[in-house]
């Protein structure tokens, strides 16, 4: 048995971006972050040019649509400079196992893609429906990844538009640039899965449901219908977002509530109507929850007081204790002036606004957490869809600072923080033990031979090998797939199961060459039950075996000669 030897990924075209990147990254990073210090600074501050109120308790909405003009050059810094950090070592690291399954769900034909969906896929149905539009003008990974990149830059005006909603034009810029430099949210822009359509629909639904309560006019409640719904079907845990948005207003008084349209009285028969057109566009969402179970979850594990803080300093931006200490501070300076009134019902607008923020940023995580003292549900990446309201609390503290030029250098501290976050998530992962299908599978389609077969540990594996064989470069057309396969196109059924003992059984009379792909075969007592056959087995009928070793993943050669 060997392993996987650097001269060996190299030989393949398969050189690790890291060791090139290693050399030229400290003077890259004093460039880069110099400008992108510099210039959100300097925009800052001509925009604190224009007078305006610091943020108090009692402070009301200040920002109209007239204010845009003199806020869009900053937005569109903004845009511009996350554009720059989104794209950046887009294709640095492997697809990981979510992202090769997801370009294959989306690969299949219609038939077979609404099947999956139906049967085991239902969740993140959009993205896949979006991503199965995408592939046609592109496959590359750069090309799949960059579709991620289009719902977190839009983004960024969205948690400006909320900020200044629910505050003033102040908050709303400070929150934006929180977000742009924030090393989470960049990490799920480029990332082929759905998360980043989950955190930008959320934040859509968020600010649609604010305007729908100070302007209940025809085109905030379609709207919030409209986004509410669509984010169930981007990520289904989008319902803990909609659960809080109707809890917050249990503690709201109508009366409070600014609006020239509707009697207060009328608010909440009008918000009814919205719940109940969000639950009929949602219902075929609930019915596969219904009809699968927590089979898709069963394997998140119950987490403990490390995973929550993990949670939180990782929305915080990846900048350590310090950056979760700063979000802290922010955040409690925006609150602390409420008091106990924070948890009261019948809340005024001005003191309601907070609570909203604070029941969005906390509910769907307690809720989750007592849910898995039963059945595990929490993990960090579901709810992602709670770091805007983390940004705008931090904001609404930043803002509340006395004197307009303690803001910069107090924001600067965050966007350093947040700087030194993204710039070490390009160098390594944070929340994701990554597995490189990109070097196993070259690896393989490098050394296989002619009348070689393949199978694999679970049937979802195949499908990251299948991309990166599609993109491979080599001669070579890679060993016949012998599991999982229904026939010589993709099924819906290649995306579920393990061999079964029968099958494995039968292979070695039948192959002299088999390569074996494993992963997430380890259990409590050791190896699966799969696993262990396949040593016994094929130990006893190959004289010869041959492994290599890629982060979680384990490649296997048996052979005769």
């Amino acid at each position: 048995m060997s392993e996987a030897r650097p001269s060996e990924l190299e030989s393949s075209g398969l050189a690790s971006a890291h060791s090139l990147a290693t050399k030229e990254f400290p003077e890259f990073w004093r460039y880069l972050a110099i400008a992108y210090h510099v210039l959100p600074a300097a925009l800052l501050k001509i925009q604190m040019l224009f007078p305006q109120p610091a943020v108090t308790e009692t402070s009301t909405r200040t920002g109209s649509a007239r204010d845009f003009p003199k806020d869009w050059p900053f937005l569109f810094a903004l845009t511009v400079i996350g554009a720059v950090l989104r794209c950046l070592y887009l294709t640095r690291k492997s697809f990981w196992f979510d992202e090769g399954v997801s370009v294959e769900i989306a690969r299949l034909d219609w038939y077979n893609f609404a099947r999956i969906l139906w049967r085991r896929e239902g969740n993140m149905s959009l993205y896949y429906v979006s991503l199965r539009g995408w592939l046609p003008f592109g496959h590359s990974e750069f090309f799949i990844r960059s579709l991620s990149i289009l719902p977190s830059l839009a983004t960024i005006p969205v948690v400006y538009w909320l900020g200044r909603r629910l505050f003033d034009r102040r908050v709303g810029l400070i929150a934006a640039t929180l977000l742009t430099f924030n090393a989470y949210h960049i990490r799920y822009a480029q990332e082929a899965r759905s998360y980043s359509f989950f955190i930008f629909l959320a934040t859509l639904s968020s600010a649609f449901f604010i305007d729908f309560l100070q302007q209940p006019t025809r085109r905030n409640r379609i709207g919030h219908i409209l986004t509410s719904s669509l984010a169930v079907y981007a990520h289904l845990y989008a319902v803990l977002l909609i659960v809080t948005q109707w809890l917050s207003l249990r503690f709201l008084k109508y009366e409070e509530i600014k609006t020239n349209k509707i009697d207060c009285e009328e608010i909440p028969l009008n918000t009814k109507q919205n719940w109940r057109w969000i639950a009929i566009l949602v219902f075929p969402a609930l019915l596969f929850v219904g009809t699968t179970g927590a089979g898709p979850i069963s394997w998140i594990k119950r987490p403990g007081f490390k995973e929550l803080y993990e949670y939180y300093e990782h929305m915080a931006g990846n900048g350590g204790f310090l950056l979760v200490l700063v979000y802290f501070c922010a955040c409690l300076a925006a609150l602390t002036e409420l008091g106990g009134r924070l948890f009261h019902r019948r809340l005024s607008w001005d003191n309601w606004r907070y609570q909203f923020l604070l029941l969005w940023l906390i509910v769907p995580v307690v809720f989750t957490v007592l849910i898995s003292v039963v059945r595990p549900m929490f993990l960090a990446r579901y709810l992602a869809f709670c770091l805007p309201a983390l940004l705008l609390l931090a904001a609404v503290g930043l803002a509340r600072l006395s004197k307009s030029w303690l803001i910069i250098p107090a924001l600067l501290l965050v966007v350093a923080l947040s700087l030194k976050g993204t710039f070490s998530y390009y160098d390594h992962d944070f929340d994701l033990d990554r597995d490189d299908w990109r070097a196993a599978s070259f690896y393989i389609l490098d050394h296989a031979r002619p009348g070689d077969v393949i199978l694999f540990h679970i049937a979802m594996g195949r499908m990251p090998y299948e991309f990166y064989k599609s993109v491979y470069t080599g001669n070579s057309t890679g060993p016949t797939v012998i599991y999982p396969t229904h026939g010589t196109r993709f099924d819906y059924r290649d995306f579920m199961g393990r061999p079964s003992d029968e099958f494995l059984r039968t292979v070695p009379s039948k192959h002299d060459r088999v390569w074996i792909v494993l992963k997430n075969n380890e259990i409590k007592t050791g190896t699966d039950p799969t696993t262990a056959l396949i040593n016994g087995l094929f130990g006893e009928s190959y004289p010869h075996f041959d492994q290599q070793n890629f982060p979680w993943i384990e490649v296997r050669l048996y052979s005769r000669q």
